[in-house]
């Protein structure tokens, strides 16, 4: 197994890929096949967010994409604004991770929060696209109290030095 513990930001091109989930992209601990059919254990710091496109070195030296893989999504649009920005907002009151594009809001597909936004007028559509949500506003590792690991889902900001 190949064990990968750091990002990587040189030259080098990726000899292979590993197409992730949103959700398996914020953990810290993995066990995953990259596409080529190599299995890695990825061991890089807690709270870490990979996002598509990011760069991975292994143990030995070998550079290994990230994808973000096609997940099952529900896109909500509308043409007013401030009826988006009311839904979003209801979406970060519950910490759900969200996509933001234009005119539209994207989420992991749940039949509960897709009840909630057509409640609020919105229209909405299943999608199958990767998945890339909105940073936090907070400081990387922001926790609330009782969540345990799972607090840095969606923050992704660096502290200052």
């Amino acid at each position: 197994m190949l064990s990968i513990e750091r990002l990587y930001d040189g030259p080098e091109a990726p000899s292979d890929h590993l197409e992730l989930s949103f959700d398996y992209r914020t953990r810290s601990r993995l066990r995953a096949r990259t596409a080529g059919g190599v299995e890695v254990g990825l061991f890089l710091p807690r709270g870490t967010i990979l996002r598509g496109g990011q760069r991975l070195q292994a143990s030995d030296g070998t550079v290994i994409g990230v994808r973000a893989a096609v997940e099952a999504l529900t896109e909500a649009r509308c043409e007013d604004p401030l009826l988006l920005a009311r839904a979003a907002y209801h979406l970060g009151n519950r910490h759900v991770a969200v996509e933001i594009g234009e005119g539209r809001l994207r989420i992991v597909a749940d039949h509960v929060l897709g009840g909630m936004l057509a409640g609020l007028g919105v229209a909405l559509q299943a999608v199958d696209a990767p998945f890339e949500p909105e940073a936090g506003a907070y400081a990387h590792g922001h926790q609330h109290p009782g969540e345990g690991t799972s607090g840095a889902r969606i923050h992704e900001y660096r502290r200052s030095a």
